[in-house]
């Protein structure tokens, strides 16, 4: 169920807005960046999140209720965030590294991702692989898509 926004108001930042930002901004999804990149202040950005106290379940609903599930796309993506410093650490290991394009010491991430026809996409399953399972990659991927699938 999509959560109701409790007050009306006339306030210039407003769900759509944020919603919005947050799904174009991967690095800094922050009220400074958002007034920086609009006309709204910083201060009005904070009061709509003070006022409304968003959980990230609010988001995911809110994005998910836009798609439209006939006819799209599942695709993976799998990522290599490097730690090359990093010893004796669960989930650090060596993975190809598109990046570098070599080996590197770092933790892999596979996520799922769903494309309507639109061209709207939401990240529908993630999983963090651990070197100790002995699972590939792809045994990973065909994990996570029976688990969307199911």
């Amino acid at each position: 169920m999509r959560r109701k926004i409790t007050k009306p108001t006339t306030a210039e930042c407003d769900l759509p807005k944020y919603m919005g930002f947050l799904l174009c901004e991967p690095k800094s999804a922050t009220c400074t960046h958002l007034s920086e990149l609009s006309d709204m202040s910083h201060d009005r950005v904070n009061r709509f999140l003070q006022r409304e106290n968003f959980a990230p379940k609010d988001l995911f609903l809110e994005a998910a209720a836009r798609l439209i599930f006939e006819g799209g796309t599942l695709f993976v993506d799998d990522t290599v965030r490097d730690k090359p410093y990093t010893h004796g650490t669960a989930l650090v290991g060596p993975d190809d590294s598109g990046k570098h394009h070599q080996i590197v010491k770092g933790i892999n991430l596979i996520t799922l991702y769903y494309t309507d026809m639109k061209g709207y996409n939401l990240p529908v399953n993630v999983r963090i692989c651990d070197p100790a399972d002995g699972k590939t990659q792809n045994d990973y991927f065909v994990d996570r898509l029976k688990q969307v699938l199911a």
